[in-house]
């Protein structure tokens, strides 16, 4: 101060001072507080967002446990239908049906090939030529059944003697 009791112009300038450093502590202390309370609310907001998928992942373990055992039981009460004496005796009937088709289709191949080879040969294009009626390749039985009496399934291709 002066000696007439007036400040100096130190005096304000220490105030000046004083109060601008006051003032850039208060900012740089609500800066620092908004940033913690940004960070703060991503935190937050994050947490929310992993219950909420926690919850979602819960609820979809129950869906699929809830399926599973219901399957299961689906599972058990088919298995409970088939003896085991059933299942050999579909098994078996399976594998004798694939060597049967196994066997038609070999005999249809061999059936085949003597048709094409019959085809190909000059004398039976001459003699196809010379009639105008086509051959059967089925023999008459009509005579053998007369005399027998009794259908076969060689006769009719569907009928089995008994």
């Amino acid at each position: 101060m002066t000696q007439l009791g007036q400040p100096d112009l130190a005096d304000y300038a220490r105030a000046a001072v004083a109060t601008a450093m006051a003032e850039a502590g208060e900012k740089r202390s609500r800066m620092v507080t908004d940033q913690d309370e940004a960070r703060e609310a991503t935190w937050r907001e994050r947490a929310l967002n992993a219950e909420d998928a926690l919850k979602a992942a819960h609820a979809e373990i129950l869906t699929q446990r809830t399926r599973i055992g219901e399957l299961l039981g689906q599972i058990i009460d088919l298995e409970a239908e088939w003896t085991q004496e059933t299942i050999q005796r579909i098994t078996t009937e399976n594998t004798t049906l694939k060597q049967r088709v196994r066997q038609l289709t070999t005999d249809n191949r061999s059936f085949d090939e003597r048709h094409k080879a019959a085809r190909s040969t000059p004398a039976s294009r001459t003699a196809a030529s010379r009639t105008s009626k086509p051959r059967s390749r089925v023999p008459d039985h009509s005579t053998s059944v007369a005399r027998s009496g009794s259908l076969t399934r060689e006769t009719l291709g569907q009928w089995t003697v008994r």
